[in-house]
């Protein structure tokens, strides 16, 4: 890609990332040119849907997600790091307002532009999931679907405005839900069993 052309897309990007903090993944493709200062046209050659726009856009912070995965994968205990990439990832999807329904809905639809994305996403949380699962710090009878499931609901909390004001706390149970009393540092107990099937 040319210098300009891709100084012209990182543009459009940055103008798209701002509009929809502002307006949610609904905002215009017409009013995100109309801010960036180039015809519809222009963007469509970039972007030939919205989902591609959206793919773009998402996939840098996706991959830094992912990336602090594999860091705390490494490092940390392993109920912290689940907890710490759970908090840090329902961040981000919250300050992306109407990106979590794309998201659920992409994970299952493979011809997406977001689904590569996505599925990329699922399966770090789920490396961080098994590896507290191995230490005895994560109940066993959920997966990396259902951890993902777990990333929306939560996410979908911090969208509403009614809601929002709930979500930390509701973070914190779901979060002690997830850990074993191993990982929360209480005595042993026979609430949390091996998922099957």
């Amino acid at each position: 890609m040319r210098a300009d052309a891709r100084k012209n897309r990182d543009h459009l990007l940055a103008t798209a990332g701002t509009a929809i903090v502002e307006q949610g993944v609904d905002v215009s493709l017409r009013d995100i040119a109309r801010r960036a200062d180039v015809g519809l046209a222009t963007l469509l050659r970039h972007f030939p849907t919205r989902e591609a726009l959206l793919d773009a856009l998402l996939r840098t912070s996706f991959d830094e997600l992912t990336a602090m995965a594999d860091t705390l994968e490494a490092s940390g205990s392993p109920g912290e790091a689940l907890t710490s990439w759970l908090r840090d990832c329902i961040a981000w999807t919250t300050e992306y307002r109407g990106a979590v329904a794309l998201m659920a809905a992409a994970i299952e639809d493979t011809e997406s532009a977001l689904h590569a994305s996505c599925a990329t996403l699922r399966a770090a949380g789920a490396r961080l999931l098994a590896r507290a699962q191995d230490a005895g710090a994560a109940r066993t009878d959920i997966d990396g679907a259902d951890l993902f499931a777990l990333v929306a609901a939560l996410a979908w909390l911090g969208d509403q405005p009614s809601l929002a004001p709930r979500s930390e706390r509701l973070f914190d149970v779901v979060a002690g839900a997830i850990l074993t009393s191993t990982a929360l540092g209480e005595p042993s107990s026979e609430g949390h069993s091996r998922k099957t099937g």
